[in-house]
């Protein structure tokens, strides 16, 4: 399972407002809620668990059904031979294409609506990070939960001074 971050292109809160400590999704944070709850339409083999939309980036857990040699992690390489292997190549099934299509048919939708063809929507890359046990796992889905509670103090938050 990982816990991804992903973000929107320079934190513009495009997806909505936190009002009474509930998100409220705008259309475009609509259109970003469900591509994500589509993925496991594209990748049969992705279980979503909790999410969250908030106005400027995205929090979730996936997990994927596929493991190697008795890991709780994808083979990276499933079926290509070593001398195969190319880099840049997308590979079927990993956290890096399954992110980038998200991302890509989110930005399409966002677009068309916003009439703003060629438009970025997230930032270039997206934070990820494998959760390890069950402890670790209901850590990350409180934190989701609670996202748009302190939705004030978060470091994504625009009036928050960036750590980075």
């Amino acid at each position: 399972m990982w816990f991804i971050t992903i973000c929107t292109y320079q934190r513009q809160c495009l997806f909505g407002e936190i009002s009474g400590g509930e998100m409220q999704l705008s259309k475009i944070g609509e259109i970003a809620e469900s591509c994500w709850q589509a993925i496991p339409d594209h990748f049969p083999k992705v279980q979503l668990d909790q999410f969250v939309v908030m106005p400027n980036h995205l929090h979730g857990i996936i997990s994927t059904a596929d493991t190697c040699r008795g890991m709780a992690l994808p083979c990276p390489y499933p079926t290509i031979r070593p001398e195969e292997r190319r880099f840049g190549k997308p590979i079927a099934g990993s956290l890096s294409t399954i992110v980038g299509s998200f991302k890509s048919v989110a930005t399409k939708q966002i677009n068309l609506l916003r009439k703003a063809p060629g438009t970025p929507a997230w930032q270039r890359n997206y934070y990820e990070h494998i959760v390890r046990n069950e402890a670790s796992l209901q850590y990350l889905r409180q934190y989701i939960q609670n996202n748009p509670l302190s939705w004030q103090e978060d470091q994504l938050h625009p009036d928050v001074p960036s750590k980075w």
